[in-house]
């Protein structure tokens, strides 16, 4: 089992940055490969970014490529996503999520969530 906890979440004007933080705790964080999705009202559950277990791979979203980076701390058990350039169609709650093996981008792939943080970007 593995707990999920994201934070950094807020309120930003359009071209502004946030750093999302996703903490986990539980089983083995380095076991997993981690994602991060988002879903604003009215809309699906889409996919932003993943990362390997050990950091070495990344993909995301055409949506956010250039503008988003994940990344992954092992010591503190903890995977980031910096958001730049931010635009209102950004605005969405976001989600970190967790699965055993790297790849994909359906959400149903992932085995664990976290509770989400509010991103609202205005213009």
């Amino acid at each position: 089992q593995v707990q999920l906890v994201e934070s950094g979440g807020g309120l930003v004007q359009a071209g502004g940055s946030l750093r999302l933080s996703c903490a986990a705790s539980g089983r083995t964080f380095s076991d997993y490969a981690m994602g991060w999705f988002r879903q604003a009202p009215g809309k699906e559950r889409e996919f932003v970014a993943r990362i390997s277990w050990n950091g070495g791979s990344t993909y995301y979203a055409d949506s956010v490529k250039g503008r988003f980076t994940i990344s992954r701390d092992k010591a503190k058990n903890t995977v980031y996503l910096q958001m730049d350039s931010l635009k209102p169609e950004d605005t969405a709650v976001y989600y970190c999520a967790a699965r055993q093996y790297y790849g994909g981008t359906g959400a149903q792939m992932y085995d664990y969530w976290g509770q989400g943080t509010q991103v609202t970007v205005f213009s």
